[in-house]
C-alpha cells in the first residue's frame, strides 16, 4: 500500500475576489488541497476584495488569535444614497441631498469616527438574533436593531475627495463593520451613504503583498504554522525539560522559558518548531492548545 500523503497544514493569504463569500473561499481551497480542515480568520462580505487568511490543518487552532488582530481597509464611500446592506450589494433604502458644505463638515466627523469606542452593526449582517442570522431575519421582512458592541479605530485618514464621494483608509480593531462607517460619517455630514467598494489590504501580520489569487492556491506555498503562530503571539522557546512538560500538558516553570513573559504566548522547541499556545501567569507557564 502506498504511503498516505500527509495533509498541508499552515495558513494561505488568499486575495479575494468580489462576487465570493468566505465560505466560497473556503470551499475552494479544500478542493485544491484535498483537505476538510479549513477555516478563515475574518469574513469578508461578497462584494469586498482583499486580504483573508485561510487556516489549514492545525492552523485552525490558531483561529481565535488570527481574528482578534487588527485590520486595515480603503473603502469608497458614496454619499446620498442609503441601501439596506449599507454596500452597492443592498437594496436602495432611500435618497437624500448631499450638503453643500460637507466636505467643511468632514474633519470633524473624521475625528468623531475615530473617537468611537461602541457601534452598531448592520442589519444585514452575520450576527445571531435568539439563534439566526440578522440577514434572515431582514430579508424576511423583520425590523432587526443590533445592540452596540465595542470597537476600536487605530487610524483613519482620507485618500481621494470627489463630488459627492469620498476614499478612506482606515484600521480597526475585531468587530468593527466599515459598512457602518458609511452610515456613521452620512449622519455627521447631514446625509445618508453606502460603501461602493471596500478592499482589506492587510489582516493582523498578513498583507496584500503575501496574498494568492483564487486561482492560484492549488500551488500555493502555505506560510507554516511556526511562522503564523509568532506573528499574532510573541515567540517563546523551551528548554528540552519543558518541551517534554509542555507535550503531555503539564505546566512549566519561568526557568526552562526564555523570554519569561506573562499572557499568551507561543512555545516553541528549540529547532523552531511550534509546541503549544500556552499562557504564562508568574513562574507558571500552561498549555492552551497542543501542536503535534
Amino acid at each position: 500500500m502506498a504511503d498516505r500523503k500527509p495533509s498541508p497544514q499552515g495558513v494561505l493569504v488568499v486575495d479575494k475576489p468580489s462576487g465570493m463569500t468566505s465560505h466560497d473561499v473556503v470551499s475552494r481551497v479544500r478542493r485544491a488541497l484535498g483537505t476538510k480542515e479549513v477555516g478563515h480568520a475574518g469574513t469578508l462580505d461578497p462584494m469586498a476584495t482583499g486580504v483573508l487568511v485561510v487556516m489549514v490543518g492545525q492552523a485552525t487552532k490558531l483561529a481565535a488569535y488570527l481574528t482578534a488582530d487588527d485590520k486595515a481597509y480603503e473603502a469608497r464611500v458614496q454619499l446620498g444614497v442609503a441601501t439596506d446592506s449599507l454596500d452597492a450589494d443592498g437594496r436602495v433604502t432611500r435618497v437624500a441631498d448631499v450638503p453643500a458644505d460637507w466636505q467643511e463638515r468632514l474633519p470633524g466627523a473624521l475625528d468623531r469616527e475615530r473617537a468611537r469606542t461602541l457601534q452598531q452593526p448592520p442589519a444585514v449582517s452575520a450576527v445571531h438574533v435568539d439563534g439566526e442570522r440578522a440577514h434572515a431575519l431582514v430579508r424576511r421582512g423583520e425590523d432587526v436593531v443590533l445592540p452596540l458592541r465595542e470597537v476600536g479605530v487605530r487610524a483613519l485618514e482620507v485618500s481621494e475627495v470627489a463630488e459627492n464621494s469620498l476614499v478612506v483608509k482606515l484600521e480597526v480593531g475585531k468587530g468593527y463593520y466599515v459598512r457602518a462607517l458609511a452610515r456613521d460619517l452620512a449622519e455627521s455630514l447631514g446625509t445618508v451613504a453606502h460603501l461602493t467598494a471596500l478592499r482589506r489590504v492587510r489582516s493582523g501580520g498578513f498583507s496584500l503583498e503575501g496574498a494568492v489569487a483564487i486561482d492560484a492556491i492549488a500551488g500555493a506555498t502555505l506560510v507554516s504554522i511556526a511562522e503564523a503562530a509568532s506573528r499574532v503571539l510573541p515567540p517563546v522557546v523551551l528548554s528540552d525539560a519543558g518541551e517534554a512538560r509542555a507535550r503531555v500538558g503539564k505546566a512549566v516553570a519561568a526557568t526552562d522559558r526564555a523570554p519569561v513573559i506573562e499572557g499568551v504566548q507561543a512555545w516553541f522547541d528549540g529547532a523552531g518548531t511550534l509546541v503549544a499556545i500556552a499562557e504564562a501567569t508568574g513562574d507558571e507557564g500552561r498549555v492552551r492548545r497542543g501542536f503535534t
